[in-house]
């Protein structure tokens, strides 16, 4: 009975060992041969860089990439992703549910979209505030390669049924 129960929770474990995600940084999401050559923006924490970086990076209305490459190898993984949110969708009560993870405050609106394989679409399970969305968050779930189209930007990934929580730094 007792090396039952060991088996039982060892199995456990390496279920719930299997099932965590595993936090992967935004250079993952390019090709390998690509990261090198692609520069993504650090992210920007003070909101007084906005118009610097808007004279670097050119028309904030036109996309870098739309269609770049991504990392066929990333589908179906679990991972967790930091970030900021452009939301997609607004809820009636006032909170975000679909939205773009981009590396970079101000991605899509204040800048230039970054290229497709720096943007992530995602659904969540739960809905964020419009007055927390200056701040970073983690995103975690399982990760696809599916492209998306939007007036904003094109996403080269989606995170469905996501959970978010805060970024802590």
């Amino acid at each position: 009975m007792g090396s039952r129960l060991w088996l039982t929770g060892l199995l456990l474990l390496a279920t719930a060992t299997a099932n965590a995600a595993e936090e992967i940084s935004w250079d993952e999401l390019l090709p390998p041969e690509l990261r090198e050559l692609q520069e993504t923006p650090l992210p920007v924490h003070d909101l007084s860089l906005l118009g610097e970086m808007d004279a670097e990076l050119g028309d904030p209305a036109v996309q870098m990439e739309p269609a770049a490459p991504v990392v066929q190898a990333l589908d179906g993984r679990e991972i967790k992703l930091p970030g900021y949110v452009v939301p997609l969708t607004i809820t009636d009560a006032m909170e975000v549910e679909e939205f773009l993870l981009v590396p970079y405050f101000g991605a899509c609106i204040h800048v230039p979209p970054p290229p497709s394989n720096q943007i992530v679409h995602v659904r969540s399970t739960s809905g964020i505030k419009l007055r927390d969305l200056y701040q970073p968050f983690w995103i975690s779930g399982t990760i696809r390669v599916e492209p998306m189209e939007n007036e904003l930007a094109n996403a080269g990934y989606l995170i469905d049924a996501a959970s978010v929580e805060p970024y802590v730094y």
